[in-house]
């Protein structure tokens, strides 16, 4: 399959990935829930796994070669593919990106969020550096919303990275990975065609109904130059700035667009935008 050439979904196909997509937010909630200092990311992961088992789908990470988790836990300056482990001790004011999928009935989902870890009574030390966090994570999410809001409009893909640079730029002087990218979703949990988060000379392919795709940017507090760490898979700043990632599946289909892996499909984030997305279910 070439980059260009890719899968469109049906109305009936998006409805399906819907479970997978909802699937796959339970599990951050639930994590995003027994996130606190003192617990380890092994014991997020188990819940991860718990909880989409639950509902009757299966990791979709775990079915990467080589890996054998449900998240990826990236701590602090890693920025991505983090493997939770019993030793890896959260404390309170690190910055936590979580991302996860779930696969059910030969269709995933995809999604990631960044947490500020808090104390067990839901306080956060007030610290100018936990303040940076919590403003780097602000400044992310905020960018995979107006990638997601410029997809509702876009002729071609890539107006999706220029309006998640543009909103970027405008917050302050962060890094945005260029290494690291989107991609298309369906059957498998990576597809073409790829999504970047920065502006392109290739404006990319036609946006048409049926186009699936993950949105997830990953910016850094300083350069978006990274490494991999040697377990293989950890990418880390090279500067040891902090980091944060953010992610949404989201579905364009004849009506408007659905944000497949939010659980009211993008309905309240989407508004600032004058933007109401379609269910099809």
């Amino acid at each position: 399959m070439s980059r260009s050439d890719f899968e469109l979904k049906t109305s009936e196909q998006f409805i399906a990935m819907r479970k997978a997509g909802l699937i796959t937010a339970k599990a951050l909630e639930a994590v995003r829930k027994a996130c606190v200092a003192g617990v380890s990311t092994l014991e997020l992961d188990r819940i991860a796994n718990e909880t989409i088992e639950s509902f009757g789908g299966h990791s979709n990470f775990q079915l990467v070669a080589g890996y054998n988790h449900t998240i990826c836990a990236s701590i602090n300056h890693e920025v991505v593919h983090g493997i939770p482990a019993e030793a890896r001790i959260l404390e309170a004011g690190d910055i936590l990106s979580v991302d996860c999928g779930a696969e059910i009935d030969g269709w995933n989902g995809d999604s990631a969020i960044t947490i500020i870890v808090p104390n067990a009574d839901g306080s956060v030390p007030e610290t100018d550096k936990v303040k940076a966090r919590i403003e780097l994570s602000r400044v992310t999410e905020g960018s995979l919303w107006a990638g997601i809001a410029a997809l509702d409009k876009a002729e071609r893909l890539n107006e999706v990275g220029a309006a998640i640079e543009d909103y970027i730029d405008a917050q302050g002087k962060y890094g945005i990975l260029e290494d690291y990218v989107g991609h298309g979703i369906g059957r498998n949990m990576h597809e073409e065609p790829p999504v970047y988060h920065f502006r392109t000379k290739d404006l990319g392919p036609k946006v048409t109904p049926g186009l699936a795709v993950a949105i997830e940017p990953m910016v850094t507090a300083g350069s978006n130059k990274t490494k991999v760490l040697a377990d293989g898979w950890t990418v880390v700043s090279k500067d040891s700035s902090d980091a944060s990632h953010w992610e949404h599946s989201v579905a364009v289909h004849d009506t408007g667009i659905w944000v497949l892996t939010e659980i009211d499909g993008g309905l309240e984030k989407l508004k600032q935008f004058g933007i109401s997305p379609v269910a099809l279910d």
